[in-house]
């Protein structure tokens, strides 16, 4: 008998740290450092207008003429950020970012965000699920 495949909110991260896409480069780089994170959902006026990582800001970083006190987020971030319900199963979620090469999903619940589901996450649910689904 199989067990049915848990939604994405039973490993994602709840309520995440979140910047506003006018904050500038280095500030959101502080805050990935002082949280130990790699990816922030970025808004503005409450609302999710894209997705930054810490690989995003290095990137533009070796731009020259790049000031990480005066760029702001929005110039660095991801603008379309892949978004999914809390409901959304396990599945179509990874399989969705390993075929896309996505580091994060935003879950949003009534255009909120409510949580991030990342590659790491990731591989603690594929942990969890080895140990428990196949270990026995």
């Amino acid at each position: 008998m199989s067990k049915p495949i848990p939604a994405v909110q039973k490993f994602m991260t709840y309520s995440p740290h979140t910047v506003g896409a006018e904050q500038t480069m280095a500030v959101a780089h502080k805050m990935m450092r002082d949280h130990h994170i790699r990816h922030l959902p970025v808004l503005h006026g409450g609302k999710i207008v894209g997705v930054i990582s810490d690989g995003d800001l290095h990137l533009i970083e070796t731009l020259r003429d790049v000031d990480p006190h005066t760029v702001r987020v929005e110039d660095a971030m991801t603008q379309t950020p892949y978004t999914v319900s809390p409901e959304t199963p396990l599945d179509d979620v990874v399989g969705t970012m390993a075929e896309h090469k996505y580091g994060s999903a935003i879950v949003m619940q009534h255009d909120k965000v409510v949580g991030i589901f990342t590659t790491v996450d990731a591989c603690r649910a594929f942990a969890e699920l080895l140990h428990t689904r196949l270990a026995n």
